[in-house]
């Protein structure tokens, strides 16, 4: 029997849970340190500066291609993405660690900034070689499910560190939540040893060590066609649903929603409803392909965000309202499972963790500044204003996505093509 055929018989879902779960717990310290923090800096009366400037400490996930050049610059050993994923992320607990020692009374505002930097650095830099590990052990066939899981460890983490953690402070006071982030870490290093001492089983040895990322690495990236696609892809597909996804919250305040209402119903059911469809997106994907999947998702999001609009403008009340809000969620997991599957089958094997580091840059970047932009269109022209704005942009990915759907995919790759 073929190496290939033992490779497609062979179960990879220990692999891809645990890959998962690593990403969950890497995810959800971060959404806690950016969206929990906040609320507790207001309640201890910090100003709205000093809340806003805390959000700088979240830069080093734009710079996740500088990041990632040490990994496929330097090896550590034979299980390189392995041995980095376990350092970073240890040493990312102990940054958690030590922020549950210095809470926000008793600590100077510089000392927490650069603590919640240093936690922010760490988790960013630990999710590169694990994703990067999952695209060098995970084979093509495997890639879809695994961003469809990755996207479900998003979601969860969102109800975990934007709820859960929260409600943990609210109890038991402000260090419990870092430390039991941090201790759902650790064990995970542990099991990550089980993935093996080496990722070069399914690629040439010579061609994983040949490479030594730096400048001209970053560069040849964008050298390959499908790639130069894909990049407008990754900048303009995910922003739109993900910015109205931003200011749905403030929506439904605005519309008579109570907070507590909102914080079960966008947050946690919200959250479930985007990790099913993430789940739900991989086998429909898996099943007509990718080159049918992208136009289509696109048009779902389109479809979801014109839905809002119409219970918006015409005002058809709050029970309309959460129905839009959780189509719009179904449709965030549905495209967001699509895109990290595919940013997995746009790495050089030999750079995956350049490549992984390249994709993510772009589009955090992306994400980042539509919600500036989306702010800007709400404040001129209200939210009717801004819904139909989004609207026309998911109009143009729609167009985009059609036109692209041949040309994003790396010639001879039959897994990303899909069926014709």
């Amino acid at each position: 029997m073929s190496a290939a055929t033992l490779v497609a018989k062979r179960s990879w879902w220990p692999q891809q849970l645990l890959i998962g779960w690593f990403n969950l717990v890497l995810t959800a310290p971060i959404i806690y340190l950016f969206v929990g923090l906040p609320l507790m800096m207001r309640q201890n009366g910090w100003s709205g500066t000093e809340i806003g400037l805390l959000q700088l400490a979240g830069l080093p996930a734009v710079l996740k291609f500088v990041l990632a050049t040490p990994l496929d610059r330097w090896h550590l050993g034979k299980a390189n993405y392995r041995n980095w994923a376990i350092v970073l992320s240890a040493g990312y607990a102990l940054a958690l660690l030590l922020l549950a020692a210095n809470d926000l009374i008793s600590t100077p505002y510089p000392v927490l900034f650069a603590l919640a930097m240093i936690a922010s650095l760490l988790g960013t830099w630990a999710d590169v070689p694990v994703n990067a590990l999952a695209i060098r052990i995970l084979p093509e066939s495997e890639r879809i499910r695994a961003g469809a899981i990755r996207s479900l460890a998003a979601s969860l983490a969102a109800i975990a560190g934007g709820g859960l953690m929260l409600v943990l402070h609210t109890r038991l006071g402000w260090a419990w939540p870092f430390i039991v982030m941090a201790a759902s870490i650790l064990p995970s290093v542990v099991l990550l040893r089980w993935l093996g001492t080496s990722e070069s089983h399914f690629v040439a040895p010579s061609s994983v060590h040949a490479a030594r990322a730096g400048f001209s690495e970053w560069i040849g990236y964008f050298r390959v066609a499908e790639h130069r696609v894909w990049t407008l892809l990754l900048l303009f597909y995910f922003p739109a649903i993900g910015a109205a996804w931003v200011y749905l919250k403030p929506l439904m305040l605005d519309h008579g929603f109570a907070q507590g209402q909102i914080a079960w119903g966008v947050g946690v059911v919200g959250g479930l409803v985007a990790a099913i469809a993430s789940l739900l997106a991989g086998r429909i994907i898996r099943a007509i392909g990718a080159r049918i999947a992208l136009p289509l998702f696109a048009v779902l999001n389109t479809l979801a965000m014109l839905g809002l609009a119409v219970v918006v403008i015409t005002g058809l009340g709050k029970t309309a309202l959460m129905a839009a809000a959780m189509v719009l969620a179904l449709a965030m997991g549905a495209c967001a499972g699509l895109l990290f599957g595919l940013m997995m089958n746009h790495a050089r094997q030999p750079l995956a963790a350049l490549d992984y580091g390249v994709q993510s840059s772009l589009f955090v970047a992306s994400r980042t500044t539509a919600p500036l932009l989306v702010g800007i269109l709400l404040d001129r022209l209200g939210y009717g204003g801004m819904l139909i704005g989004l609207v026309i942009a998911l109009c143009i990915v729609c167009l985009l996505a059609w036109l692209s759907r041949d040309r994003v995919f790396v010639h001879g790759n039959t897994d990303e093509r899909g069926r014709t």
